[in-house]
């Protein structure tokens, strides 16, 4: 008997929740595609492409609905013997300046064995080298640069580029450039010459509502669940937790997926909704870890803080109790501790991080200053906290807290 067996009584197509699946048809994103393509429109005429910024919260379709369309226009151009269309697609997330998206985009388009090295050039070689190889590929190009935000304000290629053929850099390509960014905030952080040319056309992705996501959901469902493998109300559920939490497609999907694999697991026929509330604690706890991971240990230490007060009850918690309880901490694990502000500092990206959530209180003549509290729960973070700090003795004292007090 194989030890290896295939599982088959939930998924059809499990495929059809990943991220990487393209549905044949984007649900619930009519309004935005018909402005995206009214942006898209100048490269089937033959002219100029837009520059095009998009901007919304993670797995909103920004990067869906762009793939799509994009694959769409690649072939609707095929009818226009004057239309050379190229698209490059870049992710910036381990990028974090002009001169590693320019080396990346010139290693894209050399063939293998030319590419050039990461480091060693100045940057404006670095450009020129891009340019050549956009002026041999001729025709329009288009590059898409999602997660742009990662670049910060290195921002330079997003001047340079969009104005490489007024600039007499490029004369046979047109060359258009679509930033995707999750950051609302990185549009204002631009050079105003970059956001004038950047942002030539802008589109919002909003998030979705949860009968948006539970659209999406039925649609995919059909496609990656067995028939009658799924109960009522599984994916209204879903959709409710996810429209809550961010009005992520991405995290309704997951939910969806990893309920299905708890099931699958305990040989249960179909996906009951105490499924989904073993999904949505285990990925509440992946989001925690993960977001751990990006932490120093500081930045650990200040989270076990907020941790440490949650078991007593005591948060909402102002940051100068916060930073008593982290010194604390900091004599038991034997490291120094910093000062108050460097953990305001911490506390304040575990807030980004989506780990805590902040409330800021007006005192009048006192000035104003800020409560912390998790934002995921208490278990998801204490069990992260003990898989990546070696602090054994104090995390048990803190479950023992917790128990103490019926904190769950």
């Amino acid at each position: 008997m194989p030890r290896f067996e295939r599982k088959q009584n939930i998924f059809r197509n499990k495929d059809a929740l990943g991220e990487s699946y393209q549905p044949e048809r984007i649900e619930e994103r009519d309004e935005e595609i018909e402005a995206y393509m009214d942006a898209l429109q100048p490269i089937i005429d033959g002219w100029e492409p837009n520059n095009i910024f998009l901007y919304g919260n993670t797995g909103v379709g920004k990067t869906a609905v762009t793939e799509y369309l994009l694959d769409v226009l690649q072939e609707d151009v095929t009818e226009y013997d004057d239309v050379d269309l190229s698209v490059l697609s870049v992710n910036c997330k381990t990028l974090n300046s002009s001169y590693q998206v320019a080396i990346e985009l010139v290693n894209t388009l050399r063939p293998d064995g030319a590419e050039i090295s990461t480091t060693g050039y100045p940057q404006q070689t670095v450009f020129k080298k891009l340019y050549s190889e956009l002026e041999a590929l001729g025709g329009t190009v288009v590059i898409v640069l999602d997660e742009i935000d990662s670049i910060g304000d290195r921002d330079e290629l997003l001047y340079e580029l969009p104005r490489a053929r007024s600039n007499g850099y490029l004369e046979s390509t047109k060359v258009g450039l679509i930033g995707i960014s999750n950051d609302f905030k990185f549009r204002e952080q631009l050079d105003p010459r970059v956001q004038d040319t950047l942002c030539e056309r802008e589109l919002q992705f909003p998030p979705y509502e949860a009968d948006e996501l539970t659209n999406i959901l039925e649609s995919r469902a059909e496609v990656a669940i067995a028939e009658d493998a799924c109960e009522t109300g599984v994916l209204n559920l879903c959709a409710a937790l996810a429209a809550r939490d961010s009005g992520s497609a991405r995290q309704a999907l997951d939910l969806l997926r990893l309920a299905g694999e708890v099931a699958e697991n305990n040989d249960d026929p179909t996906i009951r909704e105490d499924h989904v509330d073993q999904a949505r604690s285990k990925l509440e706890q992946e989001r925690v870890e993960e977001g751990m991971r990006e932490l120093t240990t500081h930045g650990r230490l200040a989270l076990l803080a907020v941790v440490s007060k949650a078991a007593k009850e005591s948060t909402p918690c102002r940051t100068r109790e916060l930073y008593q309880e982290y010194e604390s901490l900091c004599e038991s694990s034997g490291t120094d501790s910093l000062a108050q502000r460097s953990v305001h500092n911490h506390l304040s990206d575990l807030r980004m991080l989506g780990i805590l959530s902040a409330k800021e209180n007006r005192s009048g003549s006192r000035g104003n200053y800020y409560s912390y509290e998790l934002d995921v729960p208490f278990s998801s973070a204490v069990d992260a906290m003990a898989d990546v700090l070696y602090l054994d003795d104090e995390i048990e004292t803190i479950r023992d807290i917790a128990r103490m007090n019926g904190v769950a």
